[in-house]
This record gives C-alpha cells, sequence and structure tokens, in this order.
C-alpha cells in the first residue's frame, strides 16, 4: 500500500500535517476522522488510514480514526460534532456543500483529462470561499473513477430497452429514482454497501459504478456470462474530503494557510491516481464491455444532458457549478453540440 496512495488519504494527510512540520511541540494535537470505506475494516481506505495515523504522530498529531462501513453513519456522526474530518462520497456531502456536492451531476465530464482541468481549478485560492458553508468545509475531492452502467443482459444496449428493467439507485437521493422513472425502469433503492450484492443476486438488473468496484464487490458474479459494461460513462465519481471547520480553527489558527498547502501538496498526486484509476477499467475484460455506436452515445449525452439541466432548474445542482463543468468540458472539446447552447 505504499507508493501512489490514494488522492484522498495524501489530501488529508496535507491538511492536518503541512504547520505541524513547522511547530515543535511534544503535544499531539488530536484529530477525530471519520473515513467511510464501503469494503470494511480491510478495505484500501482503511488501511491507509492506519498508516496515516502512525505517519501524523512524526508531524504532531494524534489521528483517532474510525472506519464505517454504512456512508450514512459517518455523515451523521459529522454532523453531530463526532468527527472533526469525514470521506465521503461528494454525492453525500453535498448536504453540506451545493457548490462542491453538485461536482457528481449526470454527464458532469466525460474523461480524466477534464477531470483533471477540474481539479485545477478548484485548487485556485479564489475558490476557497465557496468550499465554506457554515461550521462546515471541503477541503479535497478525489475522483473515484468514470460512472458505467453495468447490466446483467447485454441485449439492454439502449435507452429503450431499460424500460421496464431494475435499476439500482441510493436510497436517500431522490434525484436517482427521479432519472430512473423517467426512461419507465423500476428504480430499486439501496445503499452504498448493498448495491453489489443486489447486482450479483438478481435484485437488480442495472446498476452504475466505477471500474475501481469490479473486484471489491465481485461485480462479475452478477455480469456472468450473458451480462457487460457500456463503454459510456454517465458521469466521473468522487468523493469528499470534509472538515468541521468551527472545531479545527480552534486547534490550528493558521487552518487557511493550511489548507492552501493542502491543494499544493495534493496535486502532486493526482496523475498517478488517475493513472490508477485507468488501470483498474483495464482490469475489466475486453469480452465484458459493450460498444455504443455514435448515434447511441449522442443520444446518451443528450439524455444526461436534460436530466442535468432539469435537476439544476429543480434547485438540486448549484448553477455555478454547472457553469465551471461546462467551462470545463468546452475548453477540451469547443465542437460539442452543448458549446453552442445557452440553456444551462
Amino acid at each position: 500500500m505504499r507508493g501512489v496512495r490514494y488522492l484522498g488519504i495524501g489530501l488529508l494527510f496535507a491538511a492536518l500535517t503541512v504547520h505541524a512540520q513547522a511547530v515543535k511541540s511534544p503535544v499531539l494535537v488530536p484529530v477525530k476522522a471519520c473515513i467511510f470505506d464501503p469494503t470494511g475494516a480491510n478495505g484500501p481506505f482503511a488501511q491507509l488510514s492506519r498508516d496515516l495515523a502512525i505517519e501524523a504522530q512524526r508531524y504532531g498529531m494524534r489521528l483517532n480514526v474510525k472506519i464505517y462501513l454504512h456512508e450514512h453513519v459517518a455523515s451523521e456522526d459529522f454532523k453531530a460534532g463526532q468527527c472533526d474530518l469525514v470521506g465521503m462520497s461528494t454525492l453525500r456531502a453535498r448536504q453540506f456543500n451545493k457548490m462542491v456536492g453538485s461536482i457528481d451531476a449526470p454527464g458532469n465530464l466525460r474523461s480524466y483529462a477534464e477531470i483533471r482541468s477540474l481539479l485545477h481549478v478548484l485548487a485556485n485560492p479564489a475558490f476557497q470561499p465557496m468550499t465554506i458553508t457554515g461550521r462546515y468545509q471541503v477541503i479535497g475531492v478525489m475522483p473515484i473513477g468514470a460512472l458505467y452502467v453495468m447490466t446483467r443482459d447485454r441485449s439492454i444496449n439502449s435507452i429503450e430497452k431499460a424500460a421496464g428493467k431494475r435499476i439500482g439507485v441510493l436510497d436517500w437521493d431522490a434525484s436517482q429514482a427521479k432519472m430512473v422513472s423517467a426512461l419507465g425502469a423500476q428504480p430499486v433503492p439501496s445503499d452504498i454497501t448493498s448495491y453489489g450484492g443486489k447486482f450479483n443476486n438478481g435484485q437488480v438488473d442495472i446498476i452504475a459504478a466505477p471500474a475501481i468496484a469490479y473486484e471489491p464487490l465481485e461485480l462479475y458474479k452478477g455480469i456472468g456470462k450473458s451480462g457487460g459494461v457500456i463503454r459510456f460513462p454517465l458521469l466521473h465519481a468522487t468523493a469528499t474530503i470534509m472538515i468541521r471547520r468551527d472545531f479545527l480553527i480552534e486547534k490550528m489558527p493558521d487552518l487557511d494557510s493550511r489548507i492552501q498547502q493542502l491543494q499544493s501538496y495534493g496535486l502532486r498526486f493526482l496523475d498517478a491516481h488517475l493513472e490508477r484509476l485507468k488501470q483498474a477499467e483495464k482490469t475489466i475484460p475486453a469480452a465484458v464491455w459493450m460498444e455504443l455506436s455514435a448515434d447511441e452515445k449522442n443520444r446518451y449525452s443528450r439524455m444526461v444532458r436534460q436530466a442535468r439541466i432539469t435537476m439544476t432548474k429543480d434547485g438540486v445542482y448549484d448553477t455555478s457549478t454547472m457553469n465551471l463543468l461546462k467551462r470545463v468540458r468546452c475548453k477540451h472539446d469547443p465542437a460539442n453540440e452543448e458549446c453552442s447552447l445557452f440553456d444551462e
């Protein structure tokens, strides 16, 4: 687990230790960290967090890490003040910061190059005020990979063929159920820990997941010989690291300068982390991938774009974030038809 570490853990470590290197104090500052790892106590986030807790002592920090199998429990503990810091999905983080929590909108970004550009933009100090909402502050956003449609039946290879099928959605995110219902499909509420299991045992026909979940959640069992993975990213998913600013600023009066250092530190790990996500996609056998025609890709793009626009108008997503995402997309693909439209 040494070498290339998860970007999010690198961000977390930087946020807590940058200034501590200059403070030669024998007193360890206690920091309570609540980390969600859907694969449990032996998962990658859990293991890296334990490494981090040992390393942090060298920098004057006593990091007390608690691993959560259930994300909603970590979120509620953070809200209740039982954590100084939390690691969770960006979708879940939307309740604390709508601007950053809107990053994972449908069709947000189309490539790893685009998400790289976005994170460099977010590292600009000019964006820091937008990361703060009351007592909460986002200190890091970590890519976890493109979200692909995974199906138990390869014949479900178009939007129309999803009608009547059972599609797994997160039980706490009403926007997902609304999108699925609009397709004429049946949303099946799940939490992240049961998501893969329902797919594997046939309770749902379709899910969307990143490639890094393929092996740990054994999604190949659900795909079997008759299923597949559609090679079209519905969105690029991220995780968020957030702090209780009101708690930590009392312990670290120079918190803002630490966070600025954090941005620079975390970006050093970004390219290696993105490469790791690309390699994860290569672990999915070539025969499992399902290719879409150019026409079908355009139809999917229009579908997710319309869903994004509708949910933004409904107040689900932040308009400034949607504008930022569009600018990033059009910088990389200025010829795309959306770049000449002005409805979002």
